[in-house]
């Protein structure tokens, strides 16, 4: 069976200015969040269990946030995924994908209600800008497990520090610490 790629699909000016629009809507929430809770350095575990992706930066804040995974991109055979019809993703952090499997089939788009298709890692991301303005997500993030990129939308941010830093921060300029308060 051949894989479609995307030039085997019919893109219009409307879903195209939609894509835009999607994709300029998540690079400003990729901003604030950078800015806010340094999500450009923030390492990342997501938790298919709890449905959560938690980020952890470098200065010991944490994100933590509902998620959704909208697809897979495998950089070997540059390949996307739907979540949709994903084996490794549990059935609750699909929905966000089946909403933009609906958005497809009522639109006549069927890059999103392809299963797999061979495509661009700017065209995962274009599909992750979608389900996050569909959903009203938060947010929009790629990381990586090997091969394998994982993009999600997330939403509910819910900011805090680590234990370890907490402890740390707490104690900082309470105790004296030879060489720095002694």
């Amino acid at each position: 069976m051949t894989i479609p790629t995307m030039s085997d699909f019919t893109v219009t000016r409307e879903f195209q200015r939609f894509l835009t629009v999607s994709a300029e809507k998540l690079a400003i929430q990729t901003a604030l969040h950078t800015g806010l809770w340094q999500l450009d350095q923030a390492e990342w575990l997501l938790s298919q269990d709890e449905g959560t992706i938690t980020f952890i930066a470098p200065n010991g804040m944490t994100a933590t946030c509902s998620a959704q995974i909208i697809g897979t991109y495998d950089t070997q055979d540059q390949t996307w995924l739907w979540a949709w019809d994903h084996p490794s993703v549990a059935e609750p952090l699909r929905q966000a994908a089946h909403t933009v499997r609906a958005y497809g089939v009522a639109h006549a788009c069927n890059q999103l209600t392809t299963r797999k298709l061979i495509c661009t890692e700017q065209h995962a991301w274009e599909f992750t800008a979608l389900a996050a303005h569909l959903c009203n997500a938060q947010g929009g993030y790629r990381g990586v497990a090997g091969t394998t990129l994982v993009f999600v939308v997330y939403d509910h941010v819910r900011l805090g520090q680590t234990p370890m830093r907490q402890e740390v921060s707490q104690w900082q300029g309470t105790l004296p610490i030879a060489g720095i308060n002694g």
